[in-house]
């Protein structure tokens, strides 16, 4: 193998490794006050601010791929849980994860412009919906889930089922 194709390689490797560097630092840094700051990104993960804008030119794309990749991690959770836990302890399990990625989206959404955030929410409802329901089926179908709780549960329906959930 010649030089240059191994160079080109270690090349992408080390691309590959500051961009999960980029998007980790990016998602602990939302979460603290203020508006994050790409050079406070930059210095977070130790790269250039070079390497930062080829991998996200703009706040707002960086932003935008920390918030997909908390959305494509919540939804392979689903499965994942499932095939190491009870159905019910998989969907508390999962909830627990629900709340994490609840504090990333809104951190995320405050800080990008309304059309982003349109765009990012109206292409994570149906994947998370359809995360939920696997649960939810997998509950139903062993007994551990109310043969009513539903995804699209409204209304008298949902409150029966909160209700019958806080009940001592």
């Amino acid at each position: 193998m010649s030089a240059s194709v191994e160079s080109g390689g270690s090349r992408r490797a080390d691309a590959q490794r500051n961009r999960e560097r980029i998007l980790q630092a990016a998602r602990v840094l939302v979460s603290e006050p203020g508006e994050l700051k790409l050079n406070a990104v930059a210095k977070a993960c130790g790269i250039g601010h070079g390497a930062l804008y080829r991998h996200f030119p703009t706040r707002e794309d960086l932003l935008a791929e920390v918030y997909r990749r908390d959305v494509e991690e919540l939804i392979a959770a689903a499965p994942r849980l499932l095939a190491t836990h009870k159905p019910l302890d998989a969907l508390a399990a999962w909830f627990d994860r629900v709340a994490a990625y609840a504090r990333v989206k809104r951190d995320v959404f405050a800080a990008v412009e309304a059309g982003t955030w349109r765009d990012l929410a109206a292409h994570s409802l149906g994947p998370i919906g359809e995360a939920v329901e696997l649960l939810l089926a997998a509950g139903r179908s062993d007994g551990s889930v109310r043969a009513d709780a539903e995804l699209d549960a409204r209304g008298p329906r949902l409150l029966s089922i909160l209700g019958n959930g806080l009940r001592a």
